[in-house]
């Protein structure tokens, strides 16, 4: 009968902690605007694909070979605007002026040292001050020139134009790169939303002044911990969903795993993320201390998840200690199951990093948010 009891008490708790993250105007805004403008930020806007690409183009050959490597490139989505040279004494002042991200230059007796079987080079002028930019359209480019190398040499046997190399990216194969940001949306969607709701919730109540309620309610320390904690779990769980769903309908970005093996995964990962919040809203007394704890929090979370950086291309030392990230575990997760189906195997072996990070910090967290309480 005590037992039933209990969970009756916890899910009234937990409903009242709806309530409470509903009617409160901040919490609600942070629940709808910020996972809605991620999206379009990290989906639309904060993207590395180089688009309307302006391109200069000197032909110095007048030739079939030039002509019909310039029309590829003007059919081609990925160059919008042509500006066409008279002579390489233009070649600098395009580029100087930012007219043109870079310069192709055809030479002369391109087409003659095609029929004769010979070959031959293009020369393309890249804008060093975009260097990220000019490496990716360098890359479009050379896919152009690859495909036409191609159809030649079947058509003639004869080789005309280098590079050569054909690459092929595996598991994203045009390079999309909202395909690399969504997926990780999901993670860091639900750390903001499951940290915010747990980290203010005590605050939030000693600011109304009924925290003093909640002590002398019938709820024990551990009823009340499960309540306000159980609530921020279904609504990360939520919010995950709706990205995931958003992903794949909006983005059109397919999902090659399995809905089991990310969902199994992601309790353990929300639990390590409520710890922290645990711990923030033992400490604050205020909303404004949990905004502080929670940023001082997210931010370093964020930036060192591997979510805009390699975790590769950090010193060593920073590597070792990225392992106590949670998000981080979670984005290999979710983007191995998202587009390369990882097996189960390698969804458990993050998994267990996450679980020593729960079960380091929810004790410790546990411990301070029972002391706050008494």
């Amino acid at each position: 009968m005590s037992h039933s009891t209990g969970i009756i008490r916890i899910l009234a708790l937990m409903v009242k902690e709806f309530h409470a993250v509903w009617r409160d105007k901040k919490t609600r805004f942070l629940l709808i605007f910020p996972p809605v403008v991620e999206l379009i930020i990290f989906g639309y806007a904060a993207t590395l694909d180089v688009k309307n690409v302006s391109i200069g183009i000197l032909d110095e050959d007048n030739g079939p070979v030039a002509r019909e490597v310039a029309q590829r490139i003007q059919g081609s989505t990925f160059f919008t605007k042509y500006h066409y040279l008279r002579g390489r004494s233009e070649i600098k002042n395009i580029i100087d002026t930012q007219k043109a991200m870079l310069v192709i230059c055809f030479p002369q007796n391109l087409s003659q040292d095609v029929s004769s079987g010979k070959g031959s080079t293009v020369q393309v002028i890249l804008d060093g001050r975009r260097t990220n930019s000019s490496q990716i359209t360098l890359g479009y480019l050379s896919q152009i020139i690859g495909r036409y190398n191609i159809q030649l040499f079947e058509s003639t046997s004869k080789h005309v134009i280098r590079p050569e190399i054909m690459i092929r990216t595996w598991f994203n194969p045009n390079k999309i790169y909202c395909w690399f940001t969504v997926p990780s949306l999901i993670g860091t969607i639900m750390a903001i939303e499951v940290i915010v709701i747990t980290g203010l919730s005590v605050a939030r109540e000693r600011e109304l002044g009924t925290f003093e309620q909640l002590l002398v309610s019938p709820l024990t320390q551990w009823e009340i911990l499960i309540g306000k904690t159980a609530p921020s779990m279904i609504i990360g769980l939520l919010e995950g969903t709706f990205i995931l769903v958003i992903a794949m309908i909006v983005f059109q970005i397919p999902f090659r795993g399995s809905f089991f093996y990310l969902y199994f995964s992601i309790p353990f990962y929300l639990l390590s993320i409520i710890a922290f919040g645990l711990f923030i809203s033992s400490m604050a007394k205020t909303q404004q201390q949990a905004f502080l704890g929670i940023f001082v929090f997210i931010m370093p979370c964020f930036l060192l998840s591997g979510f805009m950086t390699p975790v590769e291309n950090m010193p060593q030392w920073l590597q070792q200690l990225v392992v106590i990230n949670p998000l981080k575990h979670f984005l290999v997760i979710v983007k191995g199951i998202f587009l390369k189906d990882m097996p189960f195997s390698d969804v458990v072996e993050n998994i267990y990093p996450m679980i020593f990070i729960s079960a380091a910090t929810l004790p410790f967290a546990t411990w301070m948010f029972r002391k706050r309480l008494g």
